[in-house]
C-alpha cells in the first residue's frame, strides 16, 4: 500500500472520529423539553436562574436538600427524592456550572459562592433550616454551608465528599480533559459519547448498573450552552483551601457515607473527616463506587434513614 493511500486512509479516519464526535452546545430551551418536566422549575437565586424541584408536603419544618457533584444534577437524587418525598420535602437543584442551570452568571465557581447560594436557595423557598446533604463536590459545599452558616444547617450527609486534599486511584477521562487548559478549543466542541459512559462506569464500582439511560443524561446535560466551559473553570477555581483546617469547628451531627471502591476520593478521606468533625459518624458501603446515591440508592438511603432518625 503506497504512502499516499496510507495518509489518505488516516485523514479520513480522523475526519470521521471529528463528524461523530462533533458536538455543539445545546439550547436550554431544547433540553428543558426532557429534563426539566414538572415537577422541575425556575427560580432566581442571586441573579442566576437555577433549575430546582422542591417535592413533598411543605409542611414540613426540617426539609432535605440535596447537592449533586461536578459534571452532575440534581437527577442524580433520583432513587432518594422518590423513596423520600412520600414524607419528607426534598429539594434539589442544579448547582451554577451544571445541568440546566448553566454557568454562573458572574463565572464564579468558587466554593463560597456555591455555599452563598444554597442560602439564597433556602431564603427564596421559606427554609429556614435544613439537612444538607451533598455529595463529591456537593459535599464540600454541604459542610463549608455547615461552617460559614450554621443557623441555617441542622445536620450534614457527606457523600464521598470532596474539599480536602487527596490523590485519586483514577481519574474519570473527561475530567483530566476538562483540566487541560491548551485543549479549550477541543473540549468545547467535541464530546464522543463513548468519553461520557467511560467517565460515568469510572465512577462506578459496578460498571453494569450505568445504564443508557444514564449516559445519555450525562451526555446532554454536559452539552447545555456553557457548561464545558464552566467545568474548566470550577476545576480551575473550586479546589481545596484553608476552610478545611476549620472542619473541627462543625457543630452538626454528621454522617460521612462512603463507598469503599471509590476510586476518584479514596476512603482515607472519609476517615479524615470522621476523626475531624465532632459529633460525626462514618458509615462504608461495601462494593460501592463514588456515587452511591445514583448506584445504590435504596441502599444508600437505609443508612441516611437510619441517621435521619
Amino acid at each position: 500500500m503506497g504512502w499516499k493511500l496510507m495518509l489518505g486512509l488516516l485523514l479520513a479516519f480522523i475526519a470521521l472520529i471529528g463528524i461523530t464526535s462533533w458536538a455543539p452546545d445545546v439550547s436550554l430551551s431544547e433540553l428543558s423539553k426532557q429534563y426539566a418536566k414538572p415537577p422541575s422549575q425556575f427560580a432566581e437565586i442571586n441573579g442566576q436562574r437555577l433549575h430546582l424541584r422542591d417535592e413533598g408536603p411543605k409542611e414540613d419544618d426540617l426539609p432535605i436538600v440535596l447537592l449533586h457533584g461536578t459534571s452532575a444534577s440534581l437527577h442524580t437524587w433520583d432513587g432518594w427524592a422518590t423513596e423520600l418525598q412520600s414524607s419528607r420535602r426534598v429539594v434539589r437543584f442544579d448547582l451554577p456550572g451544571f445541568g440546566l442551570t448553566g454557568p454562573s452568571v458572574d463565572a464564579d465557581y468558587s466554593i463560597e459562592y456555591y455555599a452563598a447560594t444554597v442560602v439564597g436557595v433556602l431564603d427564596a423557598l421559606g427554609i429556614e433550616r435544613c439537612i444538607l446533604v451533598g455529595n463529591s463536590l456537593g459535599g464540600y459545599v454541604a459542610w463549608v454551608a455547615g461552617l460559614q452558616y450554621p443557623e441555617r444547617v441542622e445536620k450534614l450527609v457527606l457523600v464521598d465528599s470532596a474539599g480536602i486534599p487527596f490523590e485519586s486511584a483514577s481519574v474519570p477521562l473527561g475530567f483530566k480533559l476538562a483540566q487541560i487548559e491548551s485543549l479549550r478549543w477541543v473540549t468545547e466542541r467535541f464530546l464522543p459519547r463513548a468519553l461520557i459512559a467511560a467517565s460515568v462506569r469510572n465512577v462506578y464500582a459496578d460498571s453494569t448498573r450505568v445504564t443508557d439511560q444514564i449516559i445519555d443524561r450525562y451526555y446532554d446535560l454536559t452539552r447545555r450552552a456553557g457548561n464545558r466551559r464552566a467545568l474548566i473553570a470550577r476545576f480551575q477555581q473550586t479546589q481545596p483551601s484553608a476552610l478545611a483546617e476549620r472542619l473541627g469547628e462543625l457543630t452538626q451531627p454528621t454522617l460521612i457515607l462512603w463507598g469503599d471502591h471509590d476510586r476518584l476520593i479514596p476512603l482515607s478521606v472519609a476517615e479524615v473527616f470522621s476523626k475531624t468533625i465532632p459529633d460525626s459518624q462514618l458509615i462504608v458501603l461495601p462494593n460501592v463506587g463514588h456515587v452511591p446515591q445514583e448506584e445504590v440508592p435504596a441502599q444508600s438511603l437505609r443508612a441516611v434513614r437510619a441517621f435521619l432518625d
